[in-house]
């Protein structure tokens, strides 16, 4: 008795023309273990899920390729970042200049402090202005040497320095000594009138070159250029004088005139404070006139002119110094002053060394304004 298929199953044998092929290999299949990771879960009861592979090496890879491709601009945010907040937790500390010792004896007290004036004069609230106010902190400072080495400045920053100075000599009752370096010129004598009457006090090197004692208010007109380039100035003024000084036109007379009188007051307080810190043109106003033509001096000459004192170096504008203070030279501290480095300026010294063109350069160059300076090509020169 042949058994049946269940009722309703079909079978490929079963149907009459059916031919049998050749026998189909048997794939072993593996147990799986009682509760084993391949074990059916009963009926009803969650699949388990198979574990993924970490995607961690992912993230490793996207944080190389930004080191990469882009960790010099990463790095360069994090040390700007660094840098200014170290700048601004370092205010108060940047605030104080270095202290650095000259010469004499570096333990002592009592100090003669060398204030630098170097380079072009413009800035009011620069390193001069910052070295005069911790020397008038410095109880221990008895004495002042004012290096000088500019060839002058803007009118104003030469005066508001100049007053700076003359503040802390009378305010402290501090000898001011002018040693004056390579050229001392213009704004740079003008300065150096800060010794107020003090006898033997303004030292000049023996190539130094010093005097100039005059104003100049640049003025360059360049109406052919701007012609050849196809510039047209077409300003609107309120009144004729309002663009006095443009440099795309001829300087009118009117203009001459008004620039004239504003050089002569300049010019004129500029002989009233060489008359203030050299007593013989104070008596024979008349040698001053002979000098004050805008020339330009040897050390020599200057001597010869009334102009400075003594030939000298610094060494001996420092021994006069202690003398004017009545001290013991074995018993003083010469000093001067350096900028406090900042965390900025290891960060970023790269960057704050690379001149950058701000635009309120070229309205500030544009800007007429009177000068005590050695040279024809002030508006060029001037730093902001």
């Amino acid at each position: 008795m042949s058994s049946q298929p269940p009722s309703g199953e079909y079978r490929p044998e079963d149907h009459p023309h059916h031919q049998p092929g050749p026998a189909e290999p048997v794939i072993p299949q593996p147990v799986p273990e009682p509760g084993g990771a391949g074990a059916a879960a009963p009926y009803g009861q969650p699949q388990p899920i198979p574990r993924r592979r970490s995607s961690g090496w992912i993230w490793m890879l996207v944080l190389l390729l930004l080191i990469g491709g882009g960790g010099v601009l990463m790095v360069g945010s994090l040390a700007a970042a660094l840098a200014g907040i170290a700048s601004l937790a370092a205010i108060e500390e940047q605030s104080k200049l270095r202290e650095i010792h000259v010469s004499h004896n570096a333990d002592a007290v009592s100090k003669v402090a060398v204030i630098t004036v170097e380079g072009l004069i413009a800035d009011y609230d620069g390193f001069v202005k910052k070295q005069i106010e911790q020397v008038a902190e410095d109880e221990t400072v008895e004495a002042v040497v004012l290096r000088v080495n500019s060839p002058g400045g803007t009118v104003a920053a030469s005066d508001y320095l100049l007053h700076q100075l003359i503040s802390l000599r009378e305010e402290r009752d501090l000898p001011i000594v002018v040693s004056m370096g390579a050229i001392a010129a213009s704004g740079g004598y003008y300065m150096s009138m800060a010794v107020g009457d003090t006898p033997n006090s303004i030292y000049a090197e023996p190539a130094t070159w010093t005097g100039s004692i005059g104003v100049i208010i640049p003025h360059y007109n360049l109406a052919g250029t701007f012609e050849k380039l196809g510039i047209e100035n077409d300003s609107i003024v309120s009144e004729p004088l309002k663009d006095m000084g443009n440099i795309s036109r001829a300087m009118t007379e009117r203009e001459r005139e008004v620039f004239e009188q504003l050089v002569a007051e300049s010019f004129e307080h500029f002989k009233q404070v060489v008359r203030t810190g050299r007593p013989e043109f104070r008596e024979h106003p008349e040698r001053l006139d002979d000098v004050a033509t805008g020339q330009i001096f040897t050390a020599k000459q200057a001597e010869q002119n009334g102009l400075v004192d003594q030939i000298g170096f610094r060494e001996d504008a420092v021994e006069r110094a202690i003398e004017l203070a009545n001290l013991s030279p074995g018993r003083v501290n010469v000093v001067r002053y350096k900028p406090q480095p900042t965390l900025s300026d290891v960060f970023m010294g790269a960057q704050a060394s690379t001149p950058q063109l701000d635009p309120s350069q070229l309205l500030d160059l544009a800007t007429p304004r009177a000068f005590y300076l050695c040279t024809w090509l002030p508006g060029v020169l001037e730093t902001p």
